[in-house]
C-alpha cells in the first residue's frame, strides 16, 4: 500500500447509502441526529410552557404583594422561559441538510442561542438587580407574606422539574446548551427559595430584608451568567472534553489491524460530534484491506460515542505515522518563492 493512500470519511447525514448496509453505521433509517434534534425541540417546548406558567403564577402575586425579591425572581422565571426561544430555532435548523456553502449543516447556530441564553440570563440580573436598588432607596410595604411563601415554593417546584426535564433529555441528545439551561433553572430553582427567607425577614420586623434578598438573587443570577459563558464560548472555540479523547484513543487501538494511533482532534457542532484521527497500519497492506481497516474504526467509534455524527479517519503506513510525515520540506521551485507544504 502507498504511502498516506486512504482517507475515510463517513458523515451519516451525507450518506446516501444510510439504511443499506453503508459503512455510515446508524442501526436503522432515520438519521439519529434528526431524532434528537427532534427530541431537543419538544424538551425546550414543554419547559418553555412549565417556566411560563410558573413566571405567571408568581407575577399575580407580585401585584398583590410588592415584594421585589418575588420579583426579581419572576423577571428571573421569564427570562429563563425566554432562552427556549432560541434554543428552539437552533434545533429547528439543525434538522436542515447541509448545502454546498455551510458543508457541516447548521449544527453551529445551537452555539449562537447558547450565547443568547447568556445575554438574556445576564438581562434579567440587569432588571432585577435594579428594582432591588430602587427598593432599597425607596422601601415600600411587603403585604400577604402567605402568598409570598406559597408563590417561592411554586417558583421552586417549577424550576426543579425544567431542571431535572432539560437536563435529562440534554444529557441523551449531547447538547450542552440545553444541560446548561437546566442547570441554570435548579439554580433559579433554589433562588425561588432564597424568597421565603425575604418574606420571613420581613415577618420579623425587617422590611429591607425582601431588597436585600432581591440583591442576593440578582448576584446568584450573575454567578450562573459566569459559569455558561465558560460552557459556551469553550464550544464556540472548539473546545472537547479531555475524556472524548481518551475515549476515542481507546476505540481505536483496539481495533484489529490498528498499529498506533495519532492526531486525534474533535470538536463539537451543536449538540453532534466529530472527530478526526490518524491510524497506522501495516505498510504492506493494500488500499482496500487498509479501508476496511478505516471502516471498522468508524465502527467502533460509533459505539463507544453515541453522539458522533463524522468521522475522519487517515490511514498512514506504520514508521510514518502522524500528520507530520504529511508535510513536504521547505523547497523552491519554478522561480515561486521558498515554500513548504
Amino acid at each position: 500500500m502507498s504511502q498516506h493512500d486512504d482517507l475515510h470519511h463517513s458523515r451519516p447525514d451525507h450518506d446516501p447509502g444510510r439504511g443499506q448496509g453503508h459503512h455510515g453505521h446508524t442501526h436503522g433509517t432515520v438519521d439519529p441526529s434528526l431524532l434528537s434534534n427532534e427530541r431537543g425541540l419538544w424538551a425546550v417546548k414543554w419547559s418553555f410552557i412549565a417556566l411560563f406558567i410558573t413566571a405567571a403564577l408568581q407575577l399575580v402575586v407580585v401585584f398583590l404583594t410588592h415584594s421585589v425579591a418575588l420579583l426579581a425572581d419572576t423577571i428571573h422565571n421569564f427570562g429563563d422561559a425566554a432562552t427556549g426561544i432560541p434554543l428552539a430555532i437552533a434545533f429547528a435548523f439543525a434538522n436542515r441538510k447541509p448545502t454546498r456553502q455551510f458543508t457541516f449543516g447548521y449544527g453551529r447556530i445551537e452555539d449562537l442561542a447558547g450565547l443568547a441564553v447568556v445575554l438574556t440570563i445576564f438581562a434579567s440580573a440587569v432588571v432585577a438587580g435594579y428594582q432591588a436598588i430602587q427598593r432599597l432607596l425607596h422601601p415600600q410595604p411587603v403585604n400577604h407574606l402567605g402568598a409570598i411563601v406559597v408563590a417561592s415554593i411554586v417558583g421552586f417546584l417549577g424550576n426543579e422539574l425544567v431542571a431535572i426535564f432539560r437536563i435529562r433529555v440534554g444529557k441523551e441528545i449531547g447538547s450542552a446548551a440545553l444541560i446548561a439551561d437546566g442547570y441554570h433553572a435548579r439554580t433559579d430553582g433554589w433562588t425561588s427559595l432564597a424568597v421565603l427567607f425575604g418574606a420571613f425577614g420581613v415577618y420579623l420586623g425587617y422590611p429591607k430584608a425582601d431588597p436585600i434578598i432581591g440583591l442576593l438573587i440578582t448576584i446568584a443570577i450573575l454567578g450562573i451568567v459566569w459559569q455558561s459563558v465558560n460552557t459556551v464560548f469553550v464550544r464556540m472555540l472548539d473546545g472537547v472534553e479531555p475524556e472524548v479523547l481518551d475515549e476515542v484513543q481507546h476505540a481505536v487501538s483496539h481495533v484489529p489491524g490498528v498499529l498506533g494511533v495519532t492526531d486525534v482532534r474533535a470538536r463539537w457542532i451543536g449538540h453532534r460530534l466529530h472527530v478526526e484521527a490518524n491510524i497506522s497500519v501495516a505498510p504492506n497492506l493494500s488500499v482496500a484491506e487498509g479501508h476496511e481497516i478505516a471502516k471498522a474504526v468508524e465502527h467502533q467509534l460509533r459505539h463507544h460515542l453515541p453522539f458522533l455524527s463524522g468521522a475522519v479517519i487517515h490511514v498512514d503506513p506504520a514508521g510514518e505515522p502522524g500528520e507530520a510525515h504529511h508535510r513536504i520540506s521547505m523547497h523552491q521551485h519554478d522561480g515561486i518563492p521558498a515554500h513548504s507544504h
